[in-house]
């Protein structure tokens, strides 16, 4: 059966006229929208053959098709049903959810329903989200024909099945109202499939089991591979279409939810109707999981360094405070000193202030930060000292009250920190000749803190170190978050990446404070680190190595490694140590140790990274 289209504008008007003057003068009997319906609107006329449904806003009777799974949990309850007559159009989707809010209806999988209610277009998170919408029915109202039927077949979904160009694009414009073309894109193809039966088979986990019982896999197991197991994401052009974020509807009692990290596999088949949300877009609703085989990935632990050469790592330590347990402390300082080797020195990111997220004008994170030394010290770690400069309250952003900073650690036994008074929140570190040599002004600093590059951001943490009689400037750094950009699956496409603005002023800044160090001496020794927020290949970090400044040492990887961070299934870069030139590429060793974003049991969703440098 062919799918129904909608009458033109014109012709929809002219009905109307018709219709009204025949029920005026008795002739017609006005229908009634109830369950009892013959089914002269299917699914796939609801659907359509774009993003929106004809149908919006309208009420719709006697809506045929057999129940495929049930959602009797939470405030977002209802059911999907399908249609058995599919029709030949590739671009329509057979199957619709029907919303039923905090009431679990009365149907099982394999009922044979007519439908009657409210077609609506929901967005996940709100409109203004910018995501897709789901057609779904609300309102609704349903008469069980039969029970026990056969489901539909699910559609497999596999590296022949999702074509490899992802989207549209509109320049950026929505692609809500263009026609789906499912043979061409891989979000076409998925909205095609919506609400409807869909399965992996023996699909790889390319991103752990998060703490809502939810994992991802690629239905396209050898696209972008990385060595230990997850899809990487390299550049703005290729999303990786084929990741699939899976979710169960199983009550856990019958059937645990597997806990997976990446690398490991989901055998079998999996397979359930396919939801759209708004913490991953397209989702597997498993009402049948495969089996779980582990595939015993390990965390790393990188070499020891030499007497002569600097260890400089940087570590996302995820709202550190000391409301946190004291488990996550521990678990840290045993990376630090086991997995890392006890680096001479560290730039963390996310230290909170010492009442974690009490708002109450704490601002200092002394106590924070001697629980992570004690606890290195108990794990058989060096004497870490640390420096840092607390933030004016409220102002760097992060989770409210929690006033998150970047901070040094330092091994005094290895390398020494030259203190310079004259550093606070508010008060810029500069660069000057003192005795023939570079210095900064202050010790630690803060990088032009004034700078409206970091409004509502951590400000750069500038320090100058010694080791072995050479002079190093380490600047720690925590960009602003990706928070506000639109998602890869986004209803505008390209999507736009707004903070993306911010961070490459927060790069120019860094890069020109870089820059003044070499002025002063090309020789010298500078090291950027932390979390930059953006990709290696991003306008941020082209504005950070700008004039040959900084080099990345994420860019001297093999292609497959250049990850640390791990999000909607796709491995990828967030963090980076960056160097001078005088550092040079024969001199360097680096390394992204592996030992939380790739895992279910994460003590930050980070990894660290390493750089030994050999003066």
């Amino acid at each position: 059966m062919r799918s129904r289209r909608r009458p033109t504008r014109r012709s929809a008007v002219t009905l109307t006229v018709l219709v009204t003057g025949a029920l005026a003068a008795g002739l017609l009997t006005a229908p009634t929208a109830s369950a009892d319906g013959d089914g002269a609107v299917r699914i796939h006329d609801i659907q359509g053959t774009t993003r929106l449904s004809p149908y919006a806003g309208e009420r719709v009777a006697g809506v045929p098709g057999v129940v495929t799974a049930v959602r009797g949990f939470g405030s977002a309850r209802g059911f999907w049903f399908q249609d058995t007559e599919p029709d030949r159009d590739a671009s329509t989707s057979e199957a619709l959810f029907v919303f039923t809010g905090s009431t679990t209806p009365d149907v099982r999988p394999g009922d044979a329903v007519r439908v009657s209610g409210t077609v609506k277009e929901f967005y996940p998170g709100g409109e203004n989200a910018g995501l897709q919408s789901v057609t779904q029915l609300t309102g609704a109202t349903w008469a069980v024909r039969s029970s026990g039927n056969a489901l539909p077949p699910a559609v497999v979904l596999n590296a022949a099945s999702i074509p490899a160009r992802y989207a549209p694009d509109a320049h950026g414009g929505s692609i809500e109202d263009l026609p789906l073309r499912p043979g061409r894109y891989a979000l076409d193809r998925l909205e095609s499939l919506e609400g409807m039966r869909v399965s992996v088979r023996n699909a790889p986990v390319t991103q752990a089991t998060s703490a809502y019982h939810d994992l991802w896999v690629t239905a396209a197991p050898r696209h972008h591979r990385t060595p230990r197991g997850g899809v990487l994401y390299g550049s703005y052009a290729d999303p990786n279409g084929a990741r699939v974020k899976v979710a169960s509807l199983i009550p856990f009692a019958r059937r645990p939810f597997p806990v997976a990290d990446v690398g490991d596999e989901l055998t079998g088949v999996t397979a359930g109707p396919l939801d759209y949300d708004n913490h991953g877009g397209y989702t597997l609703q498993a009402t049948e999981l495969g089996g779980l085989v582990k595939h015993g990935l390990e965390r790393e632990t990188t070499r020891k360094q030499r007497s002569g050469e600097l260890a400089v790592a940087t570590y996302n330590v995820e709202n550190l405070s000391p409301r946190n347990p004291q488990e996550k402390f521990d678990r840290l300082a045993s990376a630090l000193v086991t997995n890392l080797a006890s680096p001479d020195i560290v730039a963390l990111e996310e230290v909170q202030d010492d009442n974690g997220t009490g708002d109450d004008g704490t601002v200092d994170a002394g106590v924070t930060l001697k629980r992570l030394t004690d606890a290195i010290a108990a794990a058989g770690g060096p004497a870490y000292q640390w420096r840092q400069i607390n933030p004016v309250d409220g102002r760097d952003g992060g989770q409210p009250g929690g006033n998150i900073r970047t901070a040094f650690l330092f091994n005094p036994a290895r390398v020494s920190f030259t203190d310079k008074p004259g550093g606070d929140s508010t008060t810029p570190v500069d660069v000057v000749r003192e005795g023939g040599a570079v210095a900064l002004t202050a010790s630690p600093g803060r990088v032009d803190p004034a700078n409206d590059a970091w409004r509502n951001s951590r400000k750069p943490l500038a320090g100058q170190f010694s080791f072995r009689g050479e002079r190093v400037f380490v600047i720690a750094n925590h960009f602003t978050s990706k928070g506000g950009d639109q998602g890869l699956d986004s209803r505008f496409q390209a999507p736009s990446r707004t903070s993306e603005v911010q961070r490459v002023q927060q790069a120019k800044a860094v890069n020109a404070f870089a820059g003044r160090i070499l002025a002063a001496d090309r020789k010298a020794a500078v090291i950027v680190a932390g979390d930059l927020n953006d990709y290696q290949f991003s306008p941020a970090l082209s504005a950070l190595t700008a004039g040959r400044v900084l080099t990345d040492q994420v860019g001297l990887l093999p292609v497959k490694e250049r990850y640390g961070y791990v999000y909607q299934g796709n491995s990828q870069v967030l963090d980076h140590i960056l160097t001078s030139p005088s550092m040079g590429r024969k001199h360097t060793d680096y390394d992204i140790v592996h030992i939380n974003a790739e895992f279910a049991d994460q003590a930050s969703d980070h990894d660290p990274q390493v750089l030994r440098w050999r003066p």
